[in-house]
């Protein structure tokens, strides 16, 4: 009889890379209340995996220069194995998540986490995560922004540069 395979949790982090100015000043700013500028990664098989403009990385749970995460969204559990997960991230990383393809806006880490999250378990991350570039832009403070913010490149600072040799480098 074949053993049911193995469950691996998949976790999101979510961190607010404005430290709470984004929930005092945006209503002023933008006429809105936004409740954080987020920064999100996954974590699974025992490691926290982002992306940012030096490509996919990783590090220990929370090892990054953000600290711990501001919540711990819990997406469900997954059978993909640490080797199949390290060969699609492998091949995210040679494709759709290359360093020269960040884009704050549209491709960034928060897309990088929905897109391994529907990988792992069929589920998207938050629509309040992954709407607040459109939600942003959407006001005309936001459009004054954008050509300033379409250019900024985020990379947050600890964690390791994802390789295909080894899982990091």
């Amino acid at each position: 009889m074949e053993e049911p395979p193995a469950l691996h949790p998949v976790k999101l982090y979510v961190y607010d890379l404005s430290k709470g100015m984004a929930r005092r000043l945006s209503p002023l700013m933008l006429g809105k209340q936004l409740d954080g500028i987020w920064h999100t990664s996954i974590i699974v098989h025992k490691d926290e995996f982002y992306y940012g403009a030096g490509g996919i990385s990783s590090c220990a749970p929370g090892g990054t220069l953000l600290g711990p995460p501001d919540s711990v969204i819990d997406l469900g559990n997954t059978e993909v194995t640490e080797e199949i997960f390290l060969e699609y991230l492998s091949s995210l990383g040679e494709s759709m998540f290359r360093s020269e393809s960040y884009h704050f806006f549209e491709r960034n880490c928060n897309t990088f986490s929905n897109e391994v999250a529907q990988f792992l378990t069929g589920r998207k991350i938050p629509s309040y995560i992954t709407d607040l570039p459109s939600e942003v832009l959407a006001t005309p403070f936001g459009q004054a922004l954008r050509p300033f913010l379409s250019t900024t490149q985020l990379q947050p600072p600890g964690g390791n540069t994802f390789n295909r040799d080894n899982g990091q480098s």
